[in-house]
């Protein structure tokens, strides 16, 4: 009789796994689709082909936590309609995160904060877009202009209570509008800018909280938004590594906290595969000790 060795681990399964809410098992490595219609906001756009290449190979590295939004979109190119072409019908286990409350107009440029009836129907246009009856974990994104999200949180916690949605998180949010959101609802994951050359002792301390809760938290501009930077302290990390600065970035991110999940997104084949390798990379005492001086030159 011939045995067959077992399959080795998906390289994303390095960086361990976090429980979403209780009932959603997911690896701390994960992906975000903003990059795949465009590299930015207004262009250039990606080959969509090379795209849905990009999410499938995402999906054979064990990556099984996609973070998106229906307004990533450039021209007729869509995140989620690209996620669809790529790996609908779903596999089981297979976590889709999505995004509401900035609007879009077709030309691309940003409308007002969301209203309660444009939510719910930014929530079914996700359900239609996904191709799902029921959405895994939607977050309310809050814009720069709002203040209270009690109103808008509330919407989203109806359309939970309707079965449209698993779980609830929140987005570009700080301490007293996550507490204004959990008055509400239970809320499963935040989701705010924060990287090891990006967080103020506020970060820290709502990271903190959510460690201790239970509560995922899931980065946004992991890799620095605008293209990884030129570092001293990061290249010399990443030299005694053999890693590169982007890698050491993912890495420090999965170090920091046990709730941190990581999305670091690309339309590139080559990145992919080193952002999802990043979860293999162990930092040291020494490593994390360079990466939080006050001096980094």
């Amino acid at each position: 009789m011939t045995i067959t060795p077992n399959a080795a681990p998906a390289p994303a399964s390095a960086a361990g796994s976090f429980l979403l809410g209780g009932d959603l098992p997911v690896s701390r490595m994960g992906f975000g689709a903003m990059k795949l219609p465009a590299r930015d906001w207004h262009g250039p756009a990606c080959d969509p082909v090379r795209s849905v290449a990009v999410l499938r190979r995402a999906v054979e590295l064990g990556v099984d936590h996609i973070d998106t939004a229906w307004f990533y979109f450039h021209e007729d190119v869509s995140a989620n309609g690209l996620i669809r072409e790529a790996l609908h019908p779903y596999r089981d286990g297979l976590v889709i995160a999505t995004k509401v409350g900035p609007g879009r107009n077709p030309d691309g440029s940003w409308q007002d904060p969301a209203r309660p009836v444009e939510l719910r129907a930014a929530v079914h246009r996700n359900l239609r877009e996904l191709g799902v009856d029921r959405l895994d974990l939607v977050y309310l994104r809050r814009m720069p202009s709002q203040g209270s999200i009690a109103e808008v949180f509330a919407t989203l916690a109806e359309l939970r209570e309707e079965g449209l949605i698993r779980h609830l998180g929140v987005s570009n949010v700080d301490a007293a509008q996550l507490a204004e959101a959990e008055a509400i609802a239970p809320v499963t994951a935040v989701q705010n800018r924060f990287s090891v050359l990006e967080h103020s002792a506020q970060d820290a301390a709502l990271l903190a909280d959510c460690t201790a809760r239970g509560i995922a938290f899931v980065p946004f501009y992991p890799l620095g938004g605008s293209g990884v930077p030129a570092d001293p302290a990061l290249q010399r990390v990443a030299d005694r590594h053999g890693a590169t600065r982007a890698q050491v970035m993912v890495a420090w991110l999965l170090a920091v906290s046990p709730s941190i999940l990581a999305i670091p997104g690309t339309s590139s084949p080559v990145h992919l595969e080193e952002n999802v390798a990043a979860a293999s990379l162990r930092l040291g005492a020494e490593d994390l000790a360079e990466l939080a001086a006050p001096t980094r030159g």
